[in-house]
């Protein structure tokens, strides 16, 4: 009786789309950012999740059991890599047990395998702090990356749900014409910012500047994940005052106090960036990331 409701329908669904009934990809993407192009590029035919919000930071966050459940009935796991999710990551894909999402399975993706990785550290001491050993892991901030990305990403999705590989890739070329079209705008738009000088909280931007040719000054961590020290600050607010910089700025997700001392001390602009999809109200989407993010920096650029 089961087989034959099960087959009633899929005959109904046939009826009124004309074709089967597509079963959607569950996928689990570890940042917004990738949630937000798996969604562009999947459309109707994925059910995406994202483990980490755009006000979390996306290096620490806790396992919890309804992450758990995410990840246990994923058919795709998407991730930036290159040891980003180093702290959580490999207990979720220890204990989700789903073996279809495992790092060398199809299901696993990692955004990082496909584009230049900066900041690769010549030698890894564990003295410097948090270093990455694959390069700075945070990729999605410069446009050019999330369209190498959106290639291999819509080829992953057609690897795994063939039966609609033509929407894949008509959306990812749909995505590719448009999103071409809004760098050439963010460049226009970005030219003023050429040279401007900025302290930041993390380097977590050395996309973002290296593609728009922003000059990171100083550095409010003594070391990568070290809160700051007031002997380090001090030391900051002295480099600042002899190489004068135009803000201060720090991620939505990142502790405002250090960014305020500075920012009050040496008479400049603090900037809060939204760093991914979700930093901000007005960041709710890929294209709309850049957009905040560019008219941000514009507005300390004079």
């Amino acid at each position: 009786m089961r087989h034959l409701i099960a087959s009633f329908s899929i005959f109904a669904a046939t009826l009124v789309t004309g074709q089967p009934a597509a079963a959607d990809l569950r996928v689990l993407a570890c940042e917004p950012e990738w949630a937000s192009l798996v969604e562009i590029l999947g459309g109707d035919n994925v059910t995406v999740n994202s483990a980490t919000s755009g006000l979390q930071d996306p290096h620490r966050i806790q396992a919890r059991p309804s992450l758990m459940a995410q990840a246990r009935r994923a058919d795709l796991l998407v991730c930036t890599g290159a040891d980003l999710e180093i702290g959580w990551l490999p207990l979720l894909l220890r204990q989700s047990t789903n073996g279809a999402i495992q790092t060398g399975q199809p299901g696993n993706f990692a955004a990082s395998d496909f584009v230049t990785m900066l900041d690769v550290p010549t030698r890894l001491d564990r003295s410097q702090g948090d270093i990455h050993p694959y390069g700075n892991p945070h990729v999605h901030l410069d446009p050019n990356n999330v369209a190498i990305v959106a290639h291999a990403l819509a080829d992953r999705l057609t690897e795994l749900d063939p039966g609609n590989s033509a929407r894949y890739l008509s959306r990812n070329e749909a995505f590719q014409a448009r999103w071409s079209e809004a760098i050439l705008n963010w460049e226009e738009r970005a030219g003023p910012l050429r040279g401007l000088r900025v302290s930041i909280y993390h380097k977590s931007w050395v996309y973002l500047f290296n593609w728009l040719g922003i000059e990171e000054v100083a550095t409010l961590e003594p070391k990568p994940g070290v809160p700051p020290s007031g002997a380090h600050l001090a030391d900051v607010l002295a480099r600042v005052q002899s190489q004068p910089v135009h803000a201060v700025i720090r991620a939505s997700y990142q502790d405002d106090r250090a960014s305020q001392w500075l920012a009050d001390r040496a008479a400049i602009p603090k900037l809060v960036l939204p760093f991914t999809v979700g930093g901000s109200e007005d960041a709710d989407d890929l294209f709309a990331l850049f957009d905040t993010t560019v008219s941000l920096l514009l507005s300390v650029a004079e």
